[in-house]
């Protein structure tokens, strides 16, 4: 059987040096139909591996859960690495950051009182243990030892910028990982990242695994303070930034594919090995995008294009053909170039089907009664939307929240009253002077995905109180949209298609910020709406559109201003007017020839229109 090791100088595959030229691709990022196209374009700009994380908390979005078919079939992603010829690293955590919700812990996991967060805390280790039971088999059947593709495994992420714990509980903690993921049968070398600064690399290995670093810029300057921390063995960028990603509200990040191409030629050059992150950045599906707070929440956007060589929807871009120069000069690179993708069909929609988020209660979520005010965590609310109700007096005056973790619509008896945000750091509001019902919508934007507030709880965070009170007696109601795998409830479909509601459920919250059937200007759930007239929301609207199957989509949404859309059911992800990102990726696989797009718009809109033109805008650069 094969052999892959670590050499004094070079990592030896079968005894041989072995120059690892890899590129990043989240297969969770991908349409699985789309795959096979990404990782054969990677062989053709001239890599000689993918690496991928894992993300658990996608495998396993409720606790006791471990999805592995469709888009969640890493083994089938492996296999396709291997039938294209190339190596493969996987880089399972627990935790990634990534951008992606959570860093890829799973929210449920914080909900145990006391459970730690990436120390070594025995229910965290006992969790992470049954983790690496699901996933970790995985890997070990497709090692390189054992014919596969698999050539190393990576102990947690960049731990280095991580916590403040002693150097003997850090190397605890990084020591018990090592012993459960060689209890899973994982027999290769396993290795550690950290950035390329001295603090970092000191604080996240250990002496006995290999060390990597992480940069984008400065290689032999970073290499050489790699050396300084790894005085054996090969040295390895196991991120090369050659992008960056997106926040909503700032501007659309991109480097000059020349100077990408420079620095690599540097690494490539001093013999090191490099991972390009990202080859290919992929999208933030549904909601799984993620958050940075350092003083200002800001969630990443639902492109995770990454200005990286491979566009978001698999098109060679310029700094593609700049890094497979460079990669020519190092190693031979196939002759053959991806085709040029033709563009986009290009159509206006209007979506005639419109029905309000409150008259759909009953299909989303129980209502649940408590006295004090719950966060989305404590209701088991790990992603989403929940809807918030209480009674309010006259003489009340204001509410406030500890915190407001991220966005909440807030009305009395049905009509708008404001806007509470995290990222605006708006957590209070004056209310009208009269008694009546209180309604929140709250929306968990994503879960930090780096820092110290990694594992904190989402929504409404107590206690809440008003000028004279504070306030009891909730109702709550998490909404859960999706169904099987992630898709959209074909109920909540039916619903929008055809107007066929549920009867009102009288648990549900009286009052809804949702808004209430027959409410002056709410349409007809079962009629068709005019496509030129603004509306309120927050309503899920509908509309149906004959196109070319199985072509790449681009939606733009505007005039409207934020909220969800799917396709065929299939959860594009997030939108939202502030930008920068203004089309949302369709990706091929997930459009046929007659094709339902259900948008939830929770503020309002322009008009119920929206278009698909030839190409994606990821928005304004900050040149």
């Amino acid at each position: 059987m094969p052999t892959f090791e670590i050499g004094e100088q070079d990592f030896l595959l079968d005894g041989r040096p072995l120059q690892i030229v890899s590129g990043a691709l989240h297969y969770f990022r991908v349409h699985p139909d789309q795959w096979a196209d990404r990782i054969r374009k990677a062989r053709l700009m001239g890599l000689n591996t993918i690496e991928t994380y894992v993300a658990w908390n996608f495998h396993s979005p409720t606790k006791g859960e471990f999805r592995t078919a469709g888009r969640y079939d890493l083994g089938r992603f492996l296999d396709l690495v291997a039938a294209e010829g190339l190596h493969a690293i996987v880089r399972p955590g627990p935790y990634i950051c990534a951008e992606w919700d959570g860093g890829g812990l799973p929210a449920w996991l914080f909900a145990t009182p006391g459970v730690g967060v990436r120390r070594a805390e025995p229910q965290f280790l006992e969790a992470i243990g049954g983790y690496y039971a699901d996933v970790l088999p995985i890997l070990a059947e497709r090692q390189v030892t054992r014919g596969g593709p698999v050539l190393a495994v990576q102990v947690e992420n960049e731990y280095g910028a991580y916590g403040d714990d002693s150097p003997e509980e850090r190397a605890s903690y990084l020591r018990a990982l090592v012993d459960l993921t060689r209890a899973q049968g994982i027999e290769v070398p396993l290795f550690t990242c950290d950035q390329a600064n001295d603090e970092h690399l000191a604080r996240g290995g250990l002496p006995e695994l290999l060390r990597t670093a992480t940069f984008g810029s400065r290689s032999a300057e970073r290499l050489a303070t790699l050396r300084r921390h790894q005085p054996w063995g090969p040295l390895a960028c196991m991120e090369f930034w050659d992008g960056w990603f997106d926040s909503w509200g700032l501007h659309h990040h991109t480097t000059p594919p020349e100077a990408n191409a420079l620095d690599l030629d540097d690494l490539l050059a001093a013999g090191a090995s490099v991972n390009v992150y990202m080859f290919h950045g992929g999208t933030n599906f549904g909601l799984t995008n993620g958050a940075n707070d350092k003083g200002t929440y800001l969630p990443i956007t639902t492109s995770y294009d990454y200005d990286a060589p491979l566009a978001e929807h698999g098109v060679v871009t310029p700094k593609y053909l700049a890094m497979r120069d460079v990669i020519s000069r190092h190693r031979t690179v196939p002759d053959e170039l991806p085709a040029p993708a033709p563009s986009a069909p290009e159509a206006e929609l209007v979506l005639d089907r419109r029905v309000p988020l409150a008259d759909l209660l009953p299909l989303l979520g129980e209502p649940r009664r408590t006295e004090r005010l719950p966060t989305h965590d404590e209701l088991g609310q790990w992603s989403g939307f929940t809807l918030y109700g209480t009674s309010v007096m006259p003489d009340d005056g204001v509410v406030t929240f500890a915190d407001v973790r991220d966005r909440a619509w807030v009305a009395l008896d049905g009509e708008p009253v404001g806007v509470l945000g995290r990222t605006e750091h708006v957590r209070t509001l004056p209310l009208p002077r009269r008694q009546g019902e209180l309604t929140l919508l709250v929306e968990d934007e994503g879960r930090v995905n780096y820092g110290r507030r990694i594992g904190e709880a989402k929504g409404l965070v107590g206690p809440a109180r008003t000028a004279t009170r504070e306030l009891t007696g909730w109702t709550s109601v998490p909404l859960a949209f999706d169904g099987s795998d992630g898709l959209l409830d074909p109920r909540v479909a039916e619903a929008v298609r055809g107007g066929v509601l549920p009867p009102p459920s009288p648990r549900a919250v009286r009052g809804s910020a949702a808004g209430r059937r027959g409410d002056p200007g709410t349409a007809s759930p079962s009629g068709t709406v005019a496509d030129d007239a603004p509306f309120a929301g927050p309503v899920l609207c509908l509309g149906v559109l004959e196109t070319e199957p199985g072509a790449d989509h681009f939606l733009r949404l505007d005039g409207w201003t934020r909220g969800l859309v799917w396709v065929n059911g299939f959860p594009l992800g997030r939108f939202r007017a502030a930008g920068p990102t203004a089309t949302l990726y369709v990706p091929g696989p997930v459009v046929r020839e007659r094709n339902e797009v259900v948008v939830l718009e929770v503020q309002g809109a322009a008009a119920p229109v929206v278009r698909f033109v030839a190409g994606p805008d990821l928005g304004p650069t900050e040149a």
